[in-house]
């Protein structure tokens, strides 16, 4: 993160999205309406709060509400309308002083969670309340940390590193039969679930793999904590060096353009990920070794991917199917009717793929 100098007295810019601060920004408090502060948001200011603090969480819940839906619209529109939305909503924003301190009236205590994620300040900033409000979030999920059932223990997520709160593609991972137990690899680990399952399965040596830094350390954090054995945690672009009988990766799930660091967890541009995975696959595996990889079909019923499309990309990549496994979700959005996505939800599967290296044919 590269904190940017701000006209609301010089205070640096906090992200961790990469947004640029506003070029104008106005002082706002209790008595600005929401109507008027949607307005100067809309073009573009902006809000600096020198309020109480319940009351600019008010605020930001009225400029929502003023930013509308589109429930029932195509899936990209939705998306559209969401990045709008962030971008407005991302325009009311809070001072902290020197140490992370939030010098608003009934303001909570952010100075741990703010450090934990920009590091320690010995300056003022400025900071959208949307993405502090993330980031308060994201230090009491690590704090307190998600029961994950296969394990027996909890994984306590970083800021920016997909929690794995939705437990059936880890159920998966944890009921498939193991086709080895001396080797295997989790690519893109993430918070190190799926490696600690495998540990937690008798795996004997699992390398993690990813790329982002801030995975690393949370996957690092979370091995640590459950004291497992034979994990082991690497920064690299998929693959660690060498091949192994098992190879795990839960990629993206959907072929779209993430717009923030956490949702390229979820959103694959062009299928990126997926297809470099496939491609390199077989440089990996052992001979008769075997790889899950874990999908959601949301992407074929949004219409953004076919079945026919992900076959042949396994074939054009010298794959072939072994078997696969399936789970309904049991999120609570697959059963929200308001949810924007339920009627595409309301019968997405999960599905673990088992995927081998295609045999050579026989000679004549």
């Amino acid at each position: 993160m590269n904190p940017q100098s701000t006209k609301d007295g010089g205070r640096r810019w906090l992200t961790t999205v990469g947004s640029k601060p506003p070029r104008n920004v106005v002082a706002v408090d209790d008595g600005t309406t929401a109507d008027e502060a949607f307005r100067l948001a809309l073009s573009g200011t902006g809000l600096a709060w020198h309020g109480d603090f319940p009351n600019a969480r008010n605020l930001l819940a009225a400029l929502s509400r003023r930013c509308g839906t589109a429930a029932g619209k195509p899936f990209q529109d939705q998306r559209n309308h969401q990045a709008r939305r962030a971008r407005i909503l991302g325009r009311l924003l809070v001072p902290l002083d020197p140490g992370h301190v939030l010098p608003l009236r009934r303001g909570p205590d952010v100075r741990v969670a703010c450090t934990e994620v920009y590091g320690p300040s010995e300056t003022a900033s400025l900071v959208s309340l949307r993405e502090l409000l993330g980031v308060v979030g994201a230090h009491e999920w690590r704090v307190k940390g998600v029961e994950i059932p296969a394990l027996g223990a909890k994984i306590h997520p970083h800021h920016g590193v997909f929690s794995p709160i939705r437990g059936e593609y880890v159920d998966l991972v944890a009921r498939t039969p193991l086709p080895a137990k001396e080797l295997a690899f989790d690519i893109g680990t993430g918070t190190g679930v799926l490696a600690a399952v495998l540990a937690r399965r008798g795996v004997e040596h699992v390398v993690a793999t990813d790329n982002e830094p801030r995975a690393i350390a949370c996957a690092r954090d979370n091995f640590d904590r459950l004291g497992l054995r034979g994990l082991e945690v690497l920064e690299a672009d998929l693959f660690p060096p060498g091949r192994a009988p098992l190879v795990v990766c839960n990629p993206p799930w959907l072929p779209s353009r993430a717009h923030t660091p956490l949702e390229r967890a979820v959103y694959d541009p062009g299928s990126r990920m997926l297809q470099a995975f496939l491609d390199r696959l077989p440089r990996h595996l052992t001979p008769g070794g075997e790889a899950w990889l874990i999908l959601s079909d949301l992407a074929e019923l949004l219409g953004l991917r076919t079945r026919e499309r992900l076959l042949g990309a396994f074939e054009r990549s010298g794959l072939e199917v072994r078997g696969r496994e399936d789970v309904r979700p049991r999120h609570p959005k697959a059963t929200d009717p308001g949810d924007p996505l339920h009627a595409a939800r309301s019968k997405e599967m999960t599905s673990l793929w088992r995927l081998t290296v295609r045999a050579a044919p026989a000679p004549d």
